[in-house]
């Protein structure tokens, strides 16, 4: 937290500088779209979220002594709806400051619960996506699995950890102990509650996708291999965790969160040169009951909705028309 307050102290301080200096590189680069300003407004509009999430935050756990006034479920709820004034903060000044245009379809099928919802990673873009799409408008409370690393932003360390998350360690395979850890967040779903779990763990490179199918080859799945190779734009969903889910979650429906856009935003480098600036987000939500999901198999049955979205993004893409 102190480390975040520095910056946004040196960034409001030094603002004129700073901006001065980005506009400056944009015009010497001849960056179209004042890529490097628009990226450090994002910087802005980031640092303030924080600041101002760490200090409503705070508020929150002295008026309510950390929940023991107004009891647990009033505190959850406060703190929920700071976790959605976040997440839409940051995802509308994104979608206007780089000038983007969103379309969605199948939305209307996301508007009540229980669901799990499985959600394509492109980017670190894309981690308020579904906050702003699916849970902020319908009031629904997500239950995030997320990378533990994550946890090095204040607001998701303090406001994630007093919600129903699971923060995960991706580097290897997954312990038991977390595979229980996400099952859990399963438990009594209602009408107004979800999951959601970002199945292939990392955003997609050409290097991934080719460690994800040798791995697959070396555990002799051979039919997932079939399936995998021939993803363009997605990583084989890791299996551990959505499968976890889908046993832990007998009964509940199913919905697979799509998307093309932020590709453009996959690294820094890219965020940085302008990107995102007047990209088209499509966004296509489908829903399977809980019935569709096939009691056995449901490995291959995952692979088989994720081959249909990596040929949705093809023909989504401008490229493509």
């Amino acid at each position: 937290m102190p480390l975040y307050f520095a910056f946004a102290a040196l960034f409001a301080v030094g603002a004129p500088v700073w901006l001065l200096a980005a506009t400056a590189a944009d015009v010497v680069g001849r960056g179209r779209g004042w890529p490097r300003t628009r990226a450090l407004g994002f910087f802005g509009i980031y640092l303030a979220c924080e600041v101002v999430g760490i200090v409503l935050a705070t508020g929150i756990w002295l008026v309510t002594l950390g929940g023991l006034i107004g009891g647990s479920s009033r505190y959850r709820e406060v703190n929920a709806a700071l976790q959605r004034w976040w997440s839409g903060a940051l995802f509308r000044g994104g979608v206007r400051l780089f000038s983007m245009k969103v379309q969605v379809e199948g939305l209307e099928l996301a508007r009540q619960g229980p669901f799990l919802l499985f959600v394509r990673h492109a980017s670190t873009a894309d981690t308020v996506l579904a906050a702003a799409l699916v849970a902020n408008p319908n009031r629904i409370l997500l239950r995030y699995v997320l990378k533990r690393e994550l946890l090095w932003d204040p607001c998701l360390d303090i406001v994630g950890r007093r919600l129903p998350n699971a923060f995960v360690d991706r580097t290897g395979s997954r312990t038991r102990a977390e595979v229980e850890a996400v099952a859990q967040l399963a438990e009594d779903l209602d009408a107004n509650a979800g999951v959601l779990i970002y199945p292939e763990g990392t955003r997609f490179t050409e290097a991934k996708l080719a460690r994800g199918l040798e791995a697959l080859r070396d555990r002799n799945h051979d039919r997932l291999v079939s399936i995998a190779s021939t993803f363009r734009n997605v990583l084989p969903p890791r299996l551990g965790g959505p499968l976890a889910l889908l046993d832990a979650a007998p009964g509940v429906d199913l919905i697979l969160l799509e998307h093309t856009g932020f590709e453009a935003a996959g690294s820094f480098t890219q965020f940085w040169s302008g990107g995102l600036i007047g990209k088209s987000l499509r966004v296509r939500v489908r829903r399977f009951s809980a019935s569709a999901v096939p009691p056995t198999g449901r490995d291959e049955w995952l692979f088989e909705r994720w081959a249909e979205m990596d040929a949705w993004i093809d023909a989504a893409k401008p490229s493509a028309r």
